[in-house]
């Protein structure tokens, strides 16, 4: 993500999110976040990426027919709701999303969660800045699925400021992925999709 903005943004929500729908018409690569603060651009997802969602997805809808992992659904985060970001993939109840637009409420999301890429500020957004905001915004699981360290991270119990647990475990161990999802997650496959 490059920052455009500085810390001190100028920018409303409203205005950001007119920003991105400029961005997307004029570009269809060009998939802006509002993190912290300041605006990026995130990385379009290459193969590896795409079989890790579609392998989390196939592994979330074998415990609950009910669920989908939305791709890159916009949520609005934060305190507030001040932010916007597109994780990889979203847990929800199916039609979660219905009539909510490009920026959804993230109450309803169970998870979100981040393959991080290897672009020059993954350290920063993805290890620092998503899991705060992510935090801020009650979500009750973020899981962070590294393939630059070849490891999960699956932060859970956030009090509104940070998550007071997270779990770190290296491709090839299972992990468990707290209530509300109560997933055992075998990382095993994870090691064929590391760039």
């Amino acid at each position: 993500m490059s920052v455009v903005e500085g810390r001190s943004s100028v920018l409303t929500q409203d205005e950001f999110e007119e920003l991105a729908r400029h961005a997307i018409r004029t570009n269809e690569a060009l998939r802006l976040e509002f993190v912290n603060g300041r605006v990026g651009i995130k990385a379009v997802p290459g193969g590896g990426h795409g079989r890790i969602i579609e392998w989390l997805s196939r592994l979330c809808i074998q415990a609950d027919t009910n669920w989908w992992l939305y791709p890159d659904q916009g949520l609005r985060i934060e305190t507030y709701r001040k932010g916007n970001a597109r994780p990889a993939g979203s847990l929800a109840t199916s039609g979660t999303f219905v009539g909510q637009g490009e920026w959804a409420s993230a109450d309803e999301v169970l998870m979100v969660v981040e393959v991080a890429s290897g672009d020059a500020d993954t350290d920063q957004r993805d290890r620092v800045e998503k899991p705060r905001a992510y935090a801020e915004s009650g979500l009750p699981v973020y899981l962070l699925i590294d393939r630059d360290a070849c490891e999960v991270k699956v932060h859970s119990r956030p009090d509104g400021v940070r998550y007071e647990l997270v779990t770190t475990v290296p491709f090839g161990k299972s992990v468990a992925l707290p209530d509300p999802v109560g997933i055992e997650l075998d990382t095993e496959p994870l090691k064929d999709w590391v760039h």
